[in-house]
């Protein structure tokens, strides 16, 4: 009885102190209601499928308006009655006035058809046959022949996936398309999101099933769920599951009858099996890719490719379909802005920006929306539309002064190559000074972790600035640094890691980070540090990337280590833009496992890591030799 007394009381007292007082209420943001009128249509493409469509319009029918569209496979929602408090890339775009587009891409939510993740693009099309392309452009069509008030002009825009449909927009464009602004887009899964240069990004199991459970009829509710890993330590869930395909049982569902109700037949997610039946860089991620299409990308159409240095998720997608753009469309509007930015936080409203436990400045991202990104917008939707847009070709952040910069092409015109090499003693020098190797043992029951942090995540973002000291006292990780820099040194494009190395055994992941070590003597720390952390040393990961070993020579055709023999491994790092300050060092760190960010490499050859059993699964003994030297771009 005293027990129940005590519940009772308890909930009382919850109940009392959640209440807020009326006047004390947060008010609803209105402003969309108030100023738009919300439309939702179902367009039908070329094929007779039905994409559902939701239009939100301006209530002042004074005058006519740019349409803002947005493609998505995660929902156009809240369909029916209900509007979104928030619609357009950025709150300027909002309360400017402009008609707003929120569509179902094929085969998600509200819209028919059957989903294929990362629909491959068809140049051949016949009459009748669709892809994202031709969906993209029938939408255009549509909208621009029915919506009231319209200008004719229209403008993409996206972030993450949403962020590789506007890429699509922008091949075979519709005429009235005018400006596309592809905003951490994915640009081909094999090195995007769930594969790094060939290795599983194991991070990334718990979203699979949300891109391969099947539907195939529209729905308002979700129709996948996510494994339940029932651990708050995932390197050790990761660990005690062992090989791959022990994850198989997380990844089969239930076939429903057409009354919804589970039957004994099992499904296999599509997504998951495409993984473990396509473990090389053969046909079918070929033709997933968007990037080898660039030149499909017409002079009419203005681009504005937006990323962070330091996203997990999507840096390789936006610096490629930027570059693209600037390799073959030479008479072609195209601009880069990359800030210090994680998956997608330039589009948020935070005064304060941080990735992870590093700050980089205020109103980073404001700045962002206001000055460029609705800049952007209304020359190309509204105004004169021509090249002289008032913006930079290139608009970067320099992470280490932590400050913008403009320039007329990236990488900028004024770098020269440098190469360091990884020398004995821990050295980072600017000669060689032998040739000798440095061993480490690769030890599969101890996998170096990505993260110090016992925790589980949906999909890792803050280890891209984490402090990398607990990963330099490791035996397993071999590091190399500069004296104390007596001058600043910026680096300005890509890393180029030319690394000969042997092993014991037949096969090897060999992964590479470039750190900023901070200077001792730093007295104040950012507000938000984790309690354990000081930034009196702190170990900044400017950049880091991982090369499966089979694929060293080809992404194709992998192929195994011939026992400790001498090889050249050759990792390519996406680009920074990162000042290493005077009284700061440079330091290299490399290592051979990266738990649980990525799989566990068995370390012997078999033709499927998707599919080996525990026996392939072995320690072996690496080697590193002090001929190999790290390639940057350092500006001048």
């Amino acid at each position: 009885m005293k027990n129940l007394f005590l519940f009772l009381l308890a909930n009382l007292f919850l109940l009392t102190a959640c209440k807020v007082p009326k006047e004390k209420e947060a008010k609803k943001d209105t402003y969309v209601a108030d100023n738009y009128t919300k439309k939702e249509v179902d367009i039908t493409m070329r094929d007779g499928t039905k994409l559902h469509t939701t239009i939100y319009s301006p209530k002042d029918t004074s005058k006519e308006y740019p349409i803002l569209m947005q493609r998505t496979p995660y929902s156009s929602r809240p369909y029916g009655e209900g509007m979104r408090t928030r619609i357009g890339p950025n709150m300027h775009l909002m309360k400017e006035g402009n008609i707003i587009v929120y569509q179902d891409v094929r085969g998600r939510w509200m819209s028919e058809g059957v989903y294929d993740n990362m629909r491959a693009y068809n140049p051949n099309k016949k009459e009748n046959e669709s892809d994202e392309v031709s969906d993209t452009y029938d939408t255009i069509d549509w909208l621009v022949k029915n919506v009231e008030n319209n200008n004719g002009n229209v403008g993409t825009w996206g972030i993450s996936y949403p962020g590789h449909y506007a890429t699509v927009s922008a091949i075979e464009a519709h005429p009235a398309l005018k400006a596309a602004s592809p905003q951490a887009c994915i640009g081909d899964f094999f090195f995007d999101d769930f594969h790094h240069n060939g290795a599983f990004l194991l991070s990334y199991f718990r979203a699979i099933s949300l891109f391969g459970t099947y539907k195939d009829t529209p729905t308002d509710t979700s129709w996948y769920s996510f494994p339940k890993m029932n651990s708050q330590d995932q390197y050790q869930f990761f660990l005690d599951k062992g090989p791959l395909k022990n994850l198989n049982e997380y990844f089969q569902y239930d076939k429903l009858d057409v009354n919804g109700t589970a039957s004994k037949e099992k499904i296999d997610d599509f997504f998951w099996k495409e993984i473990v039946e396509h473990p090389n860089y053969d046909s079918v991620w070929k033709s997933k890719g968007i990037i080898q299409h660039m030149d499909k990308v017409p002079s009419t159409v203005a681009t504005m490719i937006v990323g962070g240095w330091f996203d997990a998720e999507d840096l390789y997608g936006p610096l490629e379909t930027y570059k693209g753009i600037e390799k073959h469309g030479k008479g072609n509007y195209n601009t880069m802005v990359f800030g210090p930015w994680d998956h997608g936080k330039w589009a948020r409203n935070t005064v304060k920006n941080t990735v992870g436990n590093y700050y980089f400045g205020d109103s980073i991202s404001l700045k962002f929306q206001s000055d460029i990104e609705t800049k952007f917008f209304n020359h190309f939707l509204k105004g004169k539309g021509d090249k002289n847009s008032g913006l930079p070709e290139a608009y970067v952040f320099d992470s280490g002064k932590k400050e913008w910069k403009s320039y007329d092409s990236w990488p900028p015109k004024n770098i020269v190559k440098q190469d360091w090499f990884l020398s004995e003693n821990q050295e980072l020098t600017a000669d060689k000074k032998s040739s000798k190797g440095i061993q480490f043992i690769s030890d599969i029951k101890r996998p170096v972790p990505y993260s110090e942090d016992i925790k589980t995540v949906f999909t890792p973002r803050k280890y891209m600035t984490d402090d990398q000291r607990f990963a330099a006292r490791r035996p397993d990780v071999l590091v190399f640094e500069t004296d104390v820099l007596t001058e600043d040194y910026t680096l300005a494009g890509d890393i180029l890691a030319k690394l000969k190395v042997a092993t014991t055994g037949t096969a090897a992941d060999w992964i590479v980070k470039v750190i900023d070590v901070h200077p001792s003597d730093i007295a104040e720390d950012n507000k938000g540090l984790q309690d354990h952390l000081k930034m009196s040393n702190y170990h900044l990961m400017v950049r880091s990337e991982v090369l499966r070993g089979r694929f060293r020579n080809s992404f194709e055709k992998p192929e195994p280590f011939k026992p400790n023999r001498k090889t050249d491994v050759n990792i390519k790092l996406q680009d920074v833009f990162h000042t290493f300050k005077k009284g700061h060092k440079l330091q290299i760190q490399v290592q051979s496992t990266w738990f649980p960010l990525i799989d566990l490499n068995p370390q012997t050859y078999v033709d499927n890591i998707y599919k080996a059993d525990e026996k392939d699964f072995k320690t072996q003994t690496h080697t590193v030799f002090t001929d190999s030297k790290i390639q940057f771009s350092v500006l001048k």
